[in-house]
C-alpha cells in the first residue's frame, strides 16, 4: 500500500495566530500516524514561485493522510490557522515504482 503525503505552502501572516495552529495540530497528526519529513527550512527557489515555509508530512497510507485532514481533530485546528496564513495544501498517494 502506497503512504500518503500532505505537501503545504505558507505564508505565514499572523505568526502569534499561526503558533496556536501548530500547538493544536499535533494530536491529529499523531493519530493518523503523520511524520514530518520536512518542516520549514532553508530552502531556493530555483524555478516558478515559492511561499516562505514549506512542509511534506506522510502518513502510512494515502487514506490515512485523507482521513487526517477531513478529522474533528484537525479541522478544529484548522479554525486556529483562518485568518494567520496563505496555504496551499494537497494531499498526494506516493509512488511505489513499477
Amino acid at each position: 500500500m502506497a503512504k500518503g503525503y500532505w505537501v503545504g505552502r505558507v505564508d505565514v501572516r499572523d505568526a502569534d495566530k499561526y503558533k496556536n495552529y501548530v500547538a493544536a495540530n499535533g494530536a491529529a497528526f499523531a493519530k493518523y500516524g503523520g511524520r514530518f519529513l520536512v518542516r520549514g527550512g532553508t530552502l531556493e527557489t530555483v524555478k516558478g514561485q515559492s511561499r516562505s515555509r514549506n512542509v511534506v508530512i506522510e502518513f502510512p497510507s494515502y487514506q490515512a493522510a485523507l482521513d487526517c485532514f477531513h478529522s474533528p481533530e484537525y479541522q478544529a485546528a484548522l479554525k486556529e490557522q483562518e485568518g494567520s496564513a496563505d496555504v496551499d495544501l494537497i494531499v498526494i498517494e506516493g509512488y511505489e515504482g513499477p
